[in-house]
């Protein structure tokens, strides 16, 4: 049996390894414990409406590691601050003060705090600055000398932290200020002696600090407990002032602050599950990256002979000529200057001489590289156009999701005398359209990295994906739509019910679709891998036997949750 003391190094260890992005070990755990339920799990409906009808998938979702987090407010990390020191203050039996350096200098982690100093105490206080005895020896004498201005005052106005280095107030007060003003490095305040190690507490900027620096320097250690603790994060909201606190979980980082924003705990992008955050840094790196300009002039554009500007020719014939001050005039497919240029050469829509050198593979190198970078803009322009709509659509379902709560469903109440409890159905159809379009968007980014030589990868995912972008569109339109003339209507409807009917089948069935394509992005299409290898078994034990075997593969919408069946009849003749 373990002893206690075993088993909080293992939880310590555990963790250390999941903030350290190690997360092997999540994957040990017992598929049919539920000892962990009491955990915030989104795992189930992968960001979606839940679904009480997906008992079949329980196995895998219980194989995931399962993810908790907290959204604290401003009152919340004072509060969590002040235990953490209480916790310290105690267990070590120093004063608050001392245990608020130590956690600084150790980020805020109880637990690296208490082993650190039970395994060397004397190396703990001298790395971090407290002191146990002074290291000047003061006179008694009734006046001392300063150690920065050099003038001597009454031992009233001289003070010192545990070094017992003496300093006047004033020159304590002017040190405190500039280093307060200068940023948050004045929560690592040390002694001004500059041989001195020994660390300047609160309790010195409380004595000696004007409000308003007192007030920042609280601010800097609020902000402090946040951004250098491991587990927590701010939202990265604009405005917003909420932090998550993300305990050990799961590979699903996604989190929903209280201020309506999703985002990317790991990475703190916006929330882009199922694509991984190595794929969406890239992504957001092409986007606003300068490669795709060169992309774009090297496949639309050509350089001036003389001055090497590159010219877009948009209409009209070879005849170019360059812009002031070059001013010089060249045939738009050789580049030869245009007055060794006419009639003899094919006139002003054609060039014999580039016909020549082109079947002599004079231009192939050019041309090559024209083409590859026309395809590769092509490609891209592609993906990025119906990324950037997706998000559009969704910032406008949005607003949709935003005026119904805030106008439609009361009206609409009232129109078809049914309570807004029974209206719910619409929200969440609103609510699912606005994740599916999150989902979707990202899905054409992950599609842009998908490599082109992964053919039957690549067919599975258009197929998932088209799936689940037409099942989307009908709902959206439903809800969009076919909603509108009841909100307009004069009174109650007789169709509203079969309206209600279909809403709700809809949804169900977008989500269903959606939960299909991610749970294959996250697999990484391994189902496209296990079908193939089937296959090949199967093909090797038919030729085993001696049989003729013709397969008919169909793709189609099967029974599995993961997506697309194919379908296999064999027909075996003797």
């Amino acid at each position: 049996m373990e002893s206690e003391d075993d088993m909080i190094d293992d939880s310590v260890s555990m963790e250390d390894d999941f903030y350290s992005g190690d997360l092997s070990y999540c994957y040990d755990d017992d598929p049919n414990d539920n000892d962990n339920d009491y955990y915030f799990d989104d795992d189930n409906d992968y960001g979606l409406l839940e679904d009480d009808d997906d008992d079949d998938q329980d196995a895998i979702v219980s194989r995931r590691p399962q993810l908790s987090y907290t959204v604290l407010k401003e009152a919340d990390i004072k509060q969590r601050q002040e235990d953490d020191i209480s916790k310290v203050s105690t267990v070590l039996s120093i004063s608050r003060v001392d245990a608020t350096i130590l956690l600084r200098y150790y980020n805020w982690s109880v637990s690296k705090v208490h082993d650190e100093w039970f395994a060397d105490e004397g190396r703990v206080r001298q790395s971090v600055g407290l002191l146990e005895r002074p290291t000047v020896q003061v006179s008694n004498a009734k006046e001392l000398t300063c150690g920065i201005c050099f003038e001597s005052f009454l031992r009233d106005n001289i003070t010192s932290v545990a070094c017992g280095h003496p300093f006047c107030l004033s020159c304590w007060r002017g040190y405190i200020s500039t280093t307060i003003y200068d940023g948050p490095g004045c929560l690592s305040l040390r002694c001004p002696d500059p041989s001195c190690n020994a660390a300047v507490g609160k309790d010195m900027i409380n004595k000696l600090a004007t409000s308003e620096e007192k007030e920042k320097y609280s601010r800097y250690l609020l902000r402090s407990y946040v951004e250098d603790n491991r587990k927590t994060k701010w939202c990265p909201a604009p405005g917003c002032e909420y932090a998550v606190d993300f305990t050990v979980g799961s590979g699903n980082f996604d989190v929903s602050c209280n201020c309506a924003f999703s985002f990317c705990w790991n990475c703190t992008e916006e929330a882009h599950r199922p694509v991984d955050c190595e794929t969406v840094a890239k992504w957001i790196l092409k986007n606003s990256a300068e490669s795709e300009n060169m992309n774009w002039i090297l496949a639309n554009s050509k350089p001036c002979p003389k001055c090497k500007r590159p010219i877009e020719k948009n209409q009209g014939c070879m005849h170019m000529t360059c812009t002031p001050p070059c001013k010089f005039e060249f045939c738009w497919l050789c580049l030869g200057a245009w007055a060794e240029h006419g009639e003899r050469t094919g006139g002003f829509y054609a060039c014999n001489r580039y016909e020549a050198a082109k079947q002599e593979g004079v231009y192939d190198e050019a041309e090559r590289r024209r083409e590859m970078a026309k395809n590769s803009l092509e490609k891209y322009t592609h993906y990025y156009e119906r990324w950037a709509s997706n998000q559009l659509s969704r910032q406008k379902a949005l607003a949709d999701l935003h005026q119904m709560q805030t106008v439609h469903l009361e009206k609409l109440s009232d129109l078809q005398c049914t309570p807004e409890s029974q209206l719910k159905f619409i929200t969440e159809a609103w609510l699912q359209i606005v994740e599916c379009r999150r989902v979707l968007k990202w899905t054409y980014a992950y599609g842009y990295y998908l490599p082109e030589h992964e053919h039957a990868k690549r067919q599975f995912f258009e197929y998932l994906q088209g799936e689940a972008e037409s099942g989307l569109e009908r709902l959206h339109q439903c809800a969009e739509k076919e909603l509108n003339k009841f909100v307009t209507g004069d009174g109650p409807s007789k169709e509203f019910d079969d309206f209600r009917a279909k809403l709700a089948g809809l949804t169900s069935v977008t989500k269903n679709y959606f939960e299909n394509l991610v749970r294959a992005l996250e697999n990484g299409l391994a189902d496209v891998d296990s079908q193939a290898a089937a296959a090949c078994s199967k093909t090797t034990s038919s030729k085993n036997t001696g049989g003729t075997s013709k397969t008919r593969g169909g793709r189609g919408k099967g029974s599995s949750k993961s997506g697309g069946s194919g379908r296999n009849v064999d027909d075996t003749s003797n």
